[in-house]
C-alpha cells in the first residue's frame, strides 16, 4: 500500500516538466537509462507510469532515452513514482544513513483524510510508518488496494476493520496482520475515534505498481495503474 500522492498532471509545453534544452534542465547529469530501470524494476509499463507522473508515454519515452531532461520538479514526481528520492535518480552517492528516527523529525503529512508520520529512513526495501485512520475517510473508505509485495500492521489503538479478499477482520489494540498485498486489500477504522497504527510496507514495490480499483473491483472489472 503506497497510499500517498503521486504525481502533477501533464505539465504544459514549455513549463516545470518540458525539459527545455536551454533551461535548468540542460545542466542535469544524464538521468535516462536509470529512469527506464526504476521503472522496469517496479513492473509497470511505459503507459501505466506516464499516467503516474501525469505524463504523456511519449513524453516519458523521450526522457528515458535522453532527447529530453527532466526538469527538477518532474524528477520530484518521478522519485514519488517510483518510490526512491532525486539524489537516487541522479545516482549521488548518498550519506551514512541514520538508523534511529527521532520522535521530534516524525513530522504529520495527510493524504485522503488519513495522517502518516514516516518512522523509517528513505531509500530503504521496507517503508515504516505510524499511521492515524479517522472513522470515515471519504477518499479511503471504497478503494481497494492491489500491488506486489508484503504488508504488515500493528493496531495501537482503536479497533480496525481489515478486509482481505472477501474476508473482513475486525483488530483491536495489540492485535497485528501480515499478509501478502496481491490480496486485494482495504482499510478502515471501526471505532468513534478512528484507528492508530504501525504499518510497514515494501517500498518500492508497492508504493509504484500498486492499482487502486475502487468500484471497479466491485464490479468485477480490472482497475487503471
Amino acid at each position: 500500500m503506497n497510499p500517498l500522492p503521486h504525481g502533477p498532471a501533464e505539465w504544459p509545453p514549455g513549463g516545470p516538466g518540458d525539459g527545455d534544452p536551454g533551461g535548468p534542465a540542460a545542466e542535469l547529469p544524464t538521468v535516462a537509462p536509470r529512469l527506464r530501470d526504476l521503472r522496469r524494476r517496479s513492473g509497470l509499463t511505459l503507459e501505466a507510469a506516464a499516467q503516474r507522473v501525469g505524463l504523456s508515454p511519449a513524453h516519458l519515452s523521450r526522457l528515458e532515452t535522453g532527447r529530453r531532461q527532466p526538469s527538477l520538479p518532474m524528477l520530484l514526481a518521478l522519485a514519488r513514482t517510483y518510490g526512491t528520492t532525486v539524489s537516487d535518480l541522479l545516482g549521488e552517492v548518498p550519506a551514512e544513513r541514520d538508523p534511529v528516527v527521532r520522535a521530534d523529525r516524525m513530522e504529520a503529512q495527510e493524504a485522503g483524510g488519513w495522517t502518516y508520520w514516516q518512522a523509517g529512513g528513505s531509500s530503504r526495501a521496507m517503508q515504516a510508518l505510524r499511521l492515524h485512520v479517522p472513522e470515515r475517510s471519504a477518499a479511503q473508505e471504497d478503494l481497494v488496494r492491489v500491488h506486489p509485495g508484503e504488508e504488515w500492521l500493528y493496531v495501537l489503538g482503536g479497533r480496525l476493520r481489515l478486509t482481505l479478499g472477501e474476508t473482513v477482520h475486525a483488530l483491536s489494540a495489540g492485535d497485528a496482520a501480515h499478509f501478502d498485498s496481491l490480496t486485494p486489500h482495504r482499510i478502515a477504522a471501526a471505532s468513534p475515534g478512528g484507528v492508530d497504527l504501525l504499518f510497514v510496507h515494501t517500498l518500492l514495490q508497492s508504493g509504484a505498481a500498486e492499482l487502486c480499483l475502487g468500484d471497479a473491483a466491485r464490479r468485477g472489472r480490472p482497475g487503471t495503474p
